[in-house]
């Protein structure tokens, strides 16, 4: 079958789907915009936008809306450009001041086509979309405005279990009875010992933020992935290739 036979089969097969959010944060809508479309790096990944209706985004996707700081949406509908399990997706920013502009209310919402899998698919974009949410609100207060330096890596293919997330947290020495909001002392790679707020945790994820990084622990067993991590390094003197180094390293050597 050929591709292009392919891609319409998968569209003809495809689901719609739609994961709303709503939240405030206390930065202000300024803010908020800069970092969804300009430093992403410091929350999510590197993705550029040019910045005009109509203008080109990632994924091979089109800027339906940009309305500076209070409405960007952004659509791909091409298949060759998403992964292989989506047909179309979405991403919509709505975003207004509150507090008379130093805090902001967001309203996100992730749509799309999902084919195959839709049910574990969803459920990952779900819980995924909590996570990176979570991470952009501790980026616009605490880092709001910097560019860091970003990794992202996967650790080997044993890591691909339910359980892996827990092998991590036991080996950083996370206490197992830590709750998000802790402050707590973790030993990464090369036996550095990180100053941390655990800022997120659950079966799925863990999220450290130290004075100068954010660390994401991505648990993805649940659906037959690799755990991975990313780090948004803060610091004048980051370094994205060795941060990339030492856990891809570290990671190696707790699933060898």
């Amino acid at each position: 079958m050929t591709d292009e036979k392919r891609h319409a089969e998968n569209a003809k097969s495809g689901k719609e789907f739609e994961i709303p959010r709503e939240f405030e944060v206390g930065a202000s809508p300024e803010q908020v915009w800069d970092a969804v479309t300009r430093h992403t790096d410091g929350w999510q990944w590197p993705m550029e936008f040019e910045p005009k209706e109509g203008g080109a985004g990632p994924f091979n996707s089109v800027l339906t809306a940009w309305e500076p700081p209070h409405r960007l949406t952004v659509r791909s509908d091409d298949p060759e450009a998403l992964p292989p399990f989506q047909t179309s997706n979405q991403l919509d920013y709505t975003v207004e001041p509150r507090d008379g502009g130093t805090r902001s209310w967001v309203r996100y919402v992730h749509s799309g086509i999902f084919v195959d899998n839709w049910d574990d698919y969803y459920d990952g974009a779900d819980k995924h979309t909590d996570f990176y949410l979570h991470t952009l609100r501790q980026y616009v207060t605490h880092f709001a405005g910097r560019t860091a330096a970003f990794s992202s890596l996967d650790a080997p293919a044993a890591s691909a279990t339910e359980a892996a997330l827990a092998a991590v947290g036991r080996a950083l020495n996370l206490p197992e009875d830590a709750a998000a909001g802790a402050r707590v002392r973790v030993q990464g790679p090369d036996g550095t010992t990180l100053d941390t707020v655990l800022d997120y945790r659950n079966d799925w994820f863990i999220g450290l933020r130290t004075d100068t990084a954010l660390y994401r622990i991505f648990g993805r067993g649940r659906w037959g992935a690799p755990v991975g991590v990313t780090v948004h390094d803060f610091a004048r003197d980051a370094d994205a290739d060795r941060n990339a180094d030492d856990w891809s390293a570290w990671l190696t050597a707790l699933f060898r």
